[in-house]
């Protein structure tokens, strides 16, 4: 797979064993996840800032990650090790565009831009559902929880995604580690910082 496909593989894969229990010195009780689960569904605005993982059965590579998300845009920058500086993805109600240093890519929409650049297509709509612990409305899916009542399992679309740690910000426990694996495809997201928002795009 050559680097620019692996970098679009790679970015769209973000736009996925034991699980410990949510991170907090005095640990979340048992409810929270119900009782916030209302904002969890109508939070549409955020920025997180982590680090994601790609394992493919002849690569593997991390980079950095900046993720705005708002109702009708959202903005995943991508940097690192990859060797052609910033990978740039950008979705809008008329289409999507991914940026790299190898030029500029445009589709209706993140699985139209996987097809014609790969041949084959990912779930990508799915993503801003699953990072906030949450299933696609699509359907079809199992969800099992831990003994707090949060999701530590979910299972859609083909994907398994894990929840193994969360974190708290504005009040809301999220999801701060997740493990996404589809075949031969394994891609882990560390969110460092969670900065859900009201305010307009």
């Amino acid at each position: 797979m050559n680097r620019l496909l692996l970098l679009l593989l790679f970015t769209l894969l973000l736009a996925g064993c034991a699980t410990r229990p949510p991170s907090s010195e005095d640990g979340p009780q048992p409810g929270e996840w119900d009782d916030q689960l209302p904002r969890v569904e109508a939070l549409e605005r955020w920025q997180l800032v982590g680090k994601v993982g790609l394992r493919l059965p002849n690569d593997s590579t991390s980079a950095n990650l900046d993720w705005h998300q708002g109702p009708a845009y959202y903005r995943m920058l991508l940097s690192g090790p990859f060797g052609s500086g910033r990978t740039v993805l950008e979705g809008r109600s008329r289409g999507v565009t991914l940026s790299t240093s190898e030029g500029r890519f445009e589709a209706e929409t993140p699985e139209a831009l996987m097809q014609e650049q790969l041949g084959w297509s990912l779930p990508v709509s799915s993503l801003h559902y699953w990072v906030r612990g949450l299933p696609s409305p699509d359907g079809g899916e199992r969800l099992d929880r831990d003994d707090q009542g949060f999701p530590q399992r979910l299972e859609q679309d083909g994907w398994d995604i894990e929840y193994r740690d969360w974190l708290l910000a504005d009040e809301l426990w999220l999801p701060r580690r997740l493990i996404m694996t589809r075949d031969d495809v394994r891609a882990t997201l560390v969110i460092n910082e969670w900065q859900p928002h009201d305010r307009d795009d």
